[in-house]
Formats: structure tokens, sequence, C-alpha cells
């Protein structure tokens, strides 16, 4: 595996790029035209809760928009949906207006200051699964809207209930977060074991970032250790994304409601953040049976 550690002391020993600069560059990105590219859905999800998936989440998204990339954040987690909480938002709907009260995605959906979109959360719809036939022919019909976007990333609630479950199924990429403490390891690890049982052919990438490490070591520990483990004993390939410096910077970017992305663009942890979707990038996106089938997987249990 590439050295991570390596690649972000020479990012950082780049010259920086303004922050006000970076922003208007996104922006005047996101305002073109796509061109025959397909559109990637990234579920990031977690065994565990506080292990900072939603944060991956957004930041993920301003270092995918900084690449030119349109993209979508949908709040999946419908309990304690907190994604425009971490941008200082308060969108006027959200998924459950657009599923119980017919708003169109179009009219939910909330374009950001930094170069991305965001569609809150539906509290107050604790299963899709118990949608009516209706309901979910409109939910469906109005997510494929989303195929304007190069990037849809969908954060999703920690656990494993049947919601993670069914937004798992409709990606292309599922990434994993844990951190080094034993308990997130171990509920890590149990999504991963449930994944492997709830779906025999696996057609997404599953990936593992290791968030809050104190060293490249550490995190490599951690990741050698789940990725053997889920392939000796479920032989499931795990590939190591990359992992997540424990910066500061992020617990005042969370206080101050902007992303560290945006409060730091070359602090450590932005710069391991860029580094992942880097890597994220060089990988092909597989042939699949198309944007409009994978989220019709949302409702394959049911």
């Amino acid at each position: 595996m590439e050295d991570q550690a390596e690649k972000l002391r020479e990012i950082m020993r780049k010259k920086p790029e303004s922050s006000k600069e970076g922003d208007k560059n996104s922006r005047q990105a996101g305002l073109l035209t796509k061109k025959g590219a397909k559109t990637r859905i990234v579920t990031i999800t977690s065994g565990k809760g506080g292990v900072g998936k939603t944060n991956v989440s957004v930041n993920m998204a301003l270092a995918y928009a900084r690449l030119g990339k349109k993209v979508v954040v949908m709040d999946a987690d419908l309990g304690l949906a907190n994604v425009n909480i971490m941008l200082n938002m308060v969108p006027r709907f959200n998924l459950y207006d657009m599923i119980r009260r017919g708003k169109t995605m179009k009219e939910i959906m909330v374009e950001t200051d930094y170069g991305i979109s965001i569609v809150a959360g539906a509290l107050g719809i604790s299963q899709i699964a118990n949608l009516s036939d209706g309901e979910r022919q409109n939910f469906i019909e109005e997510l494929n809207t989303l195929s304007f976007a190069d990037i849809i990333i969908i954060d999703t609630s920690a656990g494993v209930s049947s919601n993670v479950l069914d937004f798992i199924a409709a990606a292309d990429d599922a990434v994993i977060i844990t951190t080094p403490e034993p308990t997130a390891i171990t509920d890590a690890y149990g999504i991963i074991k449930i994944i492997a049982t709830e779906y025999d052919n696996l057609d997404m990438e599953l990936k593992l970032v290791v968030n809050r490490v104190k060293s490249a070591a550490e995190a490599k520990k951690v990741a050698d250790r789940m990725t053997n483990i889920a392939g000796q004993f479920l032989n499931l390939k795990v590939d190591y994304l990359g992992f997540i410096y424990d910066d500061p910077i992020v617990s005042q970017a969370v206080l101050r409601q902007r992303p560290f992305m945006v409060l730091d663009p070359k602090c450590k942890a932005s710069i391991c953040v860029q580094h992942i979707v880097g890597k994220m990038e060089k990988g092909e996106l597989r042939e699949t049976d198309g944007f409009a089938s994978r989220f019709k997987r949302l409702f394959k249990k049911s």
C-alpha cells in the first residue's frame, strides 16, 4: 500500500491555496454541465455512533467539489439528522416533506456556500421499508432526479438498522468509518459481517477509513486487523482507503459549524480527506445495472 503519511507531508509542502479562492473555484466548477459522466453513489456508515461519520461525509463532499465535481450530500439518518447542523443551516424542507408532503427533490435540496448541495434528513420516518407503494415509487423517482450530480454522498445513521443496509445496497462504494477504540473496531467488524451475510453477491466496493488516529502506524495496525479478519472469516475484501489524524481543528470546526476543510484547508485532517478522495477518484467506477436500478434496491427486502 502507498505510504499515506509521506503523501500527506508532500501535499503540505505545497503552496497553500486560500480558502476563499478555493470556495470560489468550487462554486464555479459546480455550475459546469455534466457531460456523459456517471453518478457515483458513496454511502458513509459506521457500526458505532460518535466516530465522526457525518464530519467525514461533509468534508469528503467538499474535497470532491474542489476537484470540480457536482456533489450532493443526502442525510439519510432518519432519527438524528445533523448534516445541516454541521453547516449552520436550517433547511425549510427535508426528506420527510418530500416523502409525506408531496415536495419535490428540487424543492427540498439546498445549495450551500461551499460548492455542494445538501438534502436534509427525514425526522419522523422510522423505516423507509414502511412507506406505502405510492410513497416508495415517488421516493425513487425523486432520487433519480439526482442523476445530474457526479457524486452523491449518503450519510447514514450509525448501526445496522434496515435503513442503513438499504442505503448501503444502493451504493457503488460503502465507506465504513471506525476509530482505534476497541468498541468502534468491534462494531465496525459487526457491520461488515452483516453486510457479508445480507449480500451474497456483493457488487459494491467496501472500504475502510480509520478516523482520529495519532499516527499512520496506528491506523495501519487497525486497518490490517480489520481487513485480515474480514478476508479470513468472511471471505470479503475490504479496501483500506486511508486515515484521518486526530486534529484539534476538527472540534473547533464543529463548534463553529463550519467544515474543517473550510476552516483550515491545510490542516492535517483536511489533507487526509483530500488524500482519501484522491484515492477514491483513482479507482474506476465499475459497470453496474444503472443509477435508477441502484436506488430501487432500497426496497429489495420488502
